[in-house]
């Protein structure tokens, strides 16, 4: 899946053009996810159409190309939540389900490992699926990519003990 159709094409019109160019500055795939086997895939005939995960890493969001927004230290799952990740549906097939059960997956790996809450870094167009999964708003967030502001919803939800 191309991650670059997803965010171009399901931040229209919630977002500047300028915006959504510079989105990509900050936004992306994080292979950290993937080899700590947190990350998962949607496949519908052979190609992905949804990919998301969780993190036990204190990054709480960014992809590869984003260094000064890593941190891959450990966290402790008696006092930090859990960071869901990288978060991406085909536009062709979003709001069909796929998020949710990305999401739904993501929370009960965490869950399973100890973590009792999860957060996450939502964009405009992802934090209404965000919320209708229980997550809340803890903060509006602009984050700069370049010359140019984000917004960006800091949330977070209790998770049910596994």
């Amino acid at each position: 899946m191309k991650v670059g159709l997803a965010i171009d094409s399901l931040q229209a019109g919630l977002l500047s053009p300028e915006q959504i160019a510079a989105s990509h500055m900050i936004m992306g795939l994080d292979t950290q996810l993937v080899e700590d086997g947190t990350y998962f895939v949607v496949e519908n005939h052979g190609g992905i159409v949804g990919c998301g995960g969780w993190s036990r890493r204190a990054t709480l969001f960014g992809g590869d190309h984003s260094g000064e927004l890593r941190d891959s230290a450990l966290l402790d799952p008696s006092r930090d939540g859990a960071k869901i990740r990288a978060m991406y549906t085909h536009p062709d097939f979003a709001r069909q389900g796929i998020g949710r059960l990305i999401l739904s997956r993501c929370e009960h790996e965490a869950s399973s490992e100890g973590f009792s809450s999860a957060e996450l870094m939502a964009t405009l167009s992802g934090q209404l699926l965000y919320l209708a999964c229980g997550y809340e708003i803890v903060e509006l967030v602009d984050t700069a990519a370049g010359a140019v502001n984000i917004p960006l919803v800091r949330m977070r939800k209790h998770l049910q003990a596994r």
